[in-house]
């Protein structure tokens, strides 16, 4: 058997590549976390669950601001809601927005 030419190589990369949707839906996801905004939202409440004013409060920013911000990651599936009497309390969705989080502090401080 000779050796691997470039076209089977490149074939057999792209053969364990996802597909582009699942790339497409993973650089939206990304996307979340590009915004300043969201990244500190996120970051209270990986400390801890928290209402829209109280996260508000922590960040010294408008109500209507943050629940704007907390609509957004809802609709990507990083933040949930869960009602209590009137309000709603806010955490992060499931284990992996945390490792996502941690991860990306862990490279962000490496070398500083």
């Amino acid at each position: 058997m000779g050796p691997q030419t470039n076209e089977t190589r490149a074939a057999q990369i792209r053969a364990a590549m996802p597909d582009d949707d699942t790339l497409y839906e993973l650089a939206d996801l990304f996307k979340m976390f590009g915004d300043s905004t969201r990244a500190k939202i996120l970051s209270c409440l990986q400390v801890q669950d928290l209402y829209v004013g109280e996260i508000a409060d922590v960040l010294n920013m408008s109500v209507s601001a943050v629940s704007h911000q907390l609509r957004v990651l809802r609709g990507a599936k990083l933040v949930k809601g869960t009602k209590e009497g009137k309000e709603v309390k806010y955490s992060l969705d499931d284990d992996h927005v945390t490792k996502i989080m941690e991860y990306g502090l862990t490279h962000v401080n490496e070398g500083k």
